[in-house]
C-alpha cells in the first residue's frame, strides 16, 4: 500500500511540475504579445491577429495549465501534510499573487482587443519579471524549506 502512495506522489508531483511549466510559459509570453499588440494599428489585419494570438494562449495553455497546477498542487499538499508547514503558506500565497496576475494579465488581453491601450511597452517589458521573481521565491520555499 505504502509503495502505491508512493507512486501516486510521484506522478503527482511529475504532473504539477509539468502544468507549472507551461503555466509559467504562458506567464512570459502574454505580456510580450502585448508590447507587440500595441505596435500594431487598431483596427489593422495584424492587430487582429496579436487578439487570436492572445485569445489561444490563454484558452489552450493558459487556462487550463493553471486548473491543472491547482488541482495537483492542492493533492500534492494534502498527500504531504504540507498544510502544516510554514513555508507551504508562503507558497500557496506567492501563487496565490500568481493566479491573480493570471487573471489581470487575461482582462487586460480583453481590454487590449476592445481597443484601449492603457499601458507602455515598458511598462509591459517590466510586467514580464513578475513570473520570474514568482517562480525564484517558490522553488526557494520548496527546496530550501526555510521555515
Amino acid at each position: 500500500m505504502q509503495q502505491v502512495l508512493a507512486m501516486t506522489y510521484l506522478w503527482l508531483k511529475a504532473g504539477h511540475i509539468i502544468f507549472v511549466i507551461f503555466w509559467m510559459a504562458g506567464l512570459f509570453m502574454l505580456p510580450r504579445y502585448f508590447v507587440y499588440h500595441q505596435e500594431a494599428l487598431p483596427g489593422s489585419p495584424e492587430n487582429a491577429l496579436w487578439i487570436d494570438r492572445e485569445r489561444k494562449l490563454l484558452g489552450i495553455i493558459m487556462w487550463p495549465s493553471l486548473a491543472v497546477v491547482w488541482v495537483l498542487g492542492l493533492a500534492l499538499a494534502m498527500t504531504t501534510g504540507a498544510f502544516a508547514q510554514g513555508w507551504f503558506h508562503l507558497k500557496l500565497a506567492v501563487v496565490l499573487a500568481l493566479t491573480a496576475y493570471h487573471v489581470w494579465l487575461a482582462r487586460y488581453a480583453q481590454a487590449l482587443a476592445r481597443g484601449e491601450r492603457r499601458l507602455g511597452g515598458k511598462q509591459l517589458r517590466m510586467l514580464n519579471e513578475v513570473p520570474g521573481i514568482a517562480a525564484a521565491i517558490i522553488v526557494v520555499l520548496v527546496v530550501v524549506r526555510p521555515f
